[in-house]
């Protein structure tokens, strides 16, 4: 809703109803403009002056807005203060679970990060060792960042949340510790928990700080470890009857030998485009991983991210059309369904390929469907799910602390 027809819904409503939308209305300006006088925010949502007055006393009241300084140098007479988002009104935290480590961010009102930590998750851990283990370190962030505890958790991880009970599925191919760390955070009851698909989260990641920054309609396409897809139509999420939407790795696709089960996803999408594929393949061409350093999160990082990474600054021209016929299988048929218009290739493989990849799948795509489809690589790549983490609390805190009408 923009300036005008929110304040003119303010003005028909109910005071109390008019109140929360103004307000709603304010906040909104002050964190996407960043801070603004009482005349700035008068002229931007063309309410009258005492109005303005009002809410900005009952903002700094609740403790949502304070003084940040004073505009004025090019006007005569005393200078008007700015009015900015108090960020530590409420800190968040974001976390991305991958098979072998976490990593957590844990940022300000405003979505600023303000400590980060990845720890790593030893294949022989038992769940509550890594439970306790990922618990330590978000108190640790906490503590970094000076805050008590979060108002908002959000929890990036693989597998299918259930739309109706925002509890984890497919058990059979996610890490137990994942499920039960999600339960040990709601269990301390200090703090609201969001659990969300990793893919889902990455393509709000890339919706508001990537590659689809100018689309409300997409999908991307997750290329890492393994495959998955998240669907935004019209600017919103889908996640299907059972949170199941995207799961492309399940796709039967030609060229595997097999098809994929219930149970796992080997003979399907996934076994053409997932990381051990993709090095199998390079393997064919002549190219093998670098090792590369060691670090907390190097058990997650997929191999194949360097080898694509190398194809496209090198030259290994052969190697990435073999790569881009696998990945325009998936893509094909994710438009034939949806006509989506754009489809990103992200994760740490479809940003390591770039343009060369994309441009690649794009021109197999023209010939396999009538449908218009741009092909993008994603820009946010591997740190994708942790930024969407962060962005879905971040959104999830104001909604409840910013009193969106009724």
């Amino acid at each position: 809703m923009d300036a005008s027809r929110a304040a003119a819904a303010g003005r028909t409503a109910s005071p109390a109803t008019a109140r929360r939308i103004n307000d709603r209305l304010a906040l909104q300006l002050l964190q996407s403009e960043g801070p603004l006088t009482a005349g700035q925010l008068k002229s931007l949502t063309g309410l009258s002056r005492p109005t303005v007055a009002d809410l900005v006393e009952r903002l700094q009241d609740a403790g949502l807005i304070a003084v940040v300084g004073e505009s004025g140098a090019q006007r005569r007479g005393p200078n008007a203060r700015l009015y900015g988002i108090v960020a530590d009104r409420a800190h968040l935290v974001g976390l991305d679970l991958r098979t072998h480590s976490a990593t957590l961010a844990v940022a300000d009102l405003l979505g600023r990060v303000r400590a980060e930590r990845t720890v790593p998750i030893g294949p022989d851990d038992t769940p509550e060792t890594a439970v306790a283990t990922a618990l330590a370190a978000v108190d640790r962030a906490l503590g970094a960042a000076g805050a008590a505890h979060p108002h908002t958790l959000a929890v990036g991880a693989p597998g299918l949340v259930d739309p109706a009970t925002g509890r984890l599925g497919g058990n059979d191919w996610i890490p137990p510790w994942h499920v039960a760390l999600v339960g040990a955070l709601r269990d301390r009851g200090t703090s609201a928990v969001l659990l969300e698909n990793e893919v889902n989260l990455a393509a709000i990641a890339e919706q508001r700080d990537g590659a689809a920054r100018d689309r409300d309609t997409f999908v991307l396409l997750w290329l890492g470890h393994g495959t998955g897809a998240a669907v935004v139509l019209d600017g919103a999420l889908r996640r299907g009857a059972s949170g199941g939407t995207g799961e492309i790795g399940f796709l039967p696709v030609p060229g595997t030998g097999a098809l994929p089960s219930a149970s796992g996803c080997d003979g399907g999408f996934h076994s053409l485009a997932g990381s051990a594929a993709i090095c199998a393949l390079a393997a064919e061409h002549g190219l093998t991983p670098d090792p590369g350093p060691a670090g907390p999160a190097a058990a997650d990082a997929p191999p194949a991210e360097a080898l694509v990474r190398a194809a496209a600054t090198g030259g290994h021209a052969a190697f990435l059309d073999a790569l881009a016929a696998r990945i325009v299988l998936g893509v094909a048929a994710v438009c034939a369904v949806l006509d989506p218009g754009c489809v990103v290739l992200g994760g740490e493989i479809g940003r390591a390929g770039g343009a060369a990849l994309a441009e690649r799948v794009a021109e197999r795509l023209a010939r396999l469907s009538p449908l218009r489809t741009e092909v993008r690589a994603g820009t946010v790549g591997g740190r994708a799910v942790l930024l969407g983490a962060v962005l879905a609390a971040r959104d999830a805190a104001q909604n409840d602390l910013f009193a969106p009408a009724s």
